[in-house]
């Protein structure tokens, strides 16, 4: 194999994923603004809200809900150690705050 054809290669495939990449983040056309796809609420997810509280915790989640308190969303969740005990930890949706 001559010793160029890699290199000729792999700049190929990385121009081939620039070109990807750059279609993946166009703008959308005039008229596209009514079919927005929303990604992300401000906030934190129920799964990262899980996450944080089981580290911190060092419990698992075994009963998760979601309730709107006043005007703020809040998780719900139950906990159970190793020994098995169990507690309740209420977090803030929009700050990751535990209430």
């Amino acid at each position: 194999m001559h010793p160029r054809r890699p290199t000729i290669l792999v700049f190929a495939l990385l121009a081939l994923c620039a070109g990807t990449i750059q279609a993946a983040t166009r703008v959308p056309a005039a008229g596209a603004a009514d079919r927005k796809i929303v990604l992300a609420e401000s906030g934190i997810s129920l799964n990262q809200a899980i996450s944080m509280v089981e580290k911190r915790f060092k419990s698992r989640v075994v009963r998760s809900d979601v309730r709107q308190e006043g005007d703020r969303k809040v998780y719900v969740l139950r906990l159970l150690d190793d020994a098995g005990n169990g507690q309740v930890v209420r977090v803030d949706a929009s700050s990751g705050a535990i209430l």
